[in-house]
């Protein structure tokens, strides 16, 4: 079995501080995906920053203090990429990816937007270029005979399943017309040709959610978003065998306002 799990972290020196070290060490992940980590390798205590067992590589944004994704891997990769052949977006910290044997792992941390604001602008920016990428190393991973699997917090719920109170988002950023349909067209076979592997081995549910805001009750509540994504292409994505939010027991014992994202894939 080939075992990944994602998670984005809210910055990875508080999350250490608050349970991540332990979660860590009890993970039976072979992969783990890491996002808003936001901390350069050397400011990460050395549990989490090389923890003993795990191959690791670190993508910190240019921006001090922001974004940030990490790959932790039990194996060696056999190559590493960080970005995606993007002038603007490479130094932000959003994507890295490694190759290990028979399929192509990234982590992603998409830009979260904000309507009627520059970064709404830098979030469609983003969603243009990084769609190109997806279709070419679609295409380059087939070539190879290879699978794909990015992974991470794509900052979109996909549908009205995605989201407690989709009637109050509809205009918001990570719910808007224009960002469903880019995320419909990854998912699409004959366009991005991607699968939501968490949504094929779920499809009738709602949710299961990924994020809760601090704010209010939202947690205790359920009341959350899924924007957390395994995008897998059909080979492994019929491979998964079992998937599920590893949610904590309560509000006190979260180490992130997201929750990891584990999917077990038959090899």
């Amino acid at each position: 079995m080939f075992t990944v799990t994602s998670v984005n972290v809210n910055g990875l020196r508080a999350a250490a501080r608050k349970g991540f070290v332990e979660w860590l060490a009890a993970t039976d992940a072979d992969v783990l995906c890491l996002q808003e980590v936001r901390a350069e390798p050397g400011q990460l205590p050395d549990e989490v920053r090389e923890p003993e067992g795990w191959h690791v590589v670190h993508a910190p944004s240019a921006a001090k203090g922001r974004a940030g994704v990490s790959l932790y891997s039990r194996r060696e990769p056999d190559r590493v990429r960080v970005g995606f052949g993007s002038a603007e977006f490479d130094g932000s910290g959003r994507y890295v990816e490694m190759d290990l044997p028979g399929v192509t792992v990234a982590s992603l941390y998409l830009p979260s937007g904000e309507v009627g604001t520059a970064r709404q602008d830098e979030k469609m920016r983003f969603l243009g270029e990084f769609l190109a990428h997806l279709k070419a190393l679609r295409e380059r991973a087939a070539a190879g005979g290879r699978e794909v699997l990015v992974c991470g917090d794509w900052n979109i719920a996909h549908q009205k399943a995605d989201l407690k109170n989709w009637r109050g988002n509809t205009r918001n950023s990570g719910f808007l017309p224009e960002e469903r349909e880019w995320l419909s067209r990854v998912f699409d076979a004959a366009d991005g040709g991607y699968v939501d592997v968490v949504r094929a081995l779920h499809p009738d549910v709602e949710g299961p959610y990924t994020w809760w805001s601090y704010r209010g009750r939202a947690f205790d509540n359920d009341t959350g978003w899924r924007i957390d994504y395994h995008a897998a292409t059909p080979g492994l994505a019929q491979r998964a065998v079992k998937a599920y939010v590893e949610r904590a027991a309560s509000h006190a014992e979260r180490w992130s306002d997201h929750a990891p994202v584990t999917v077990v894939y038959d090899q």
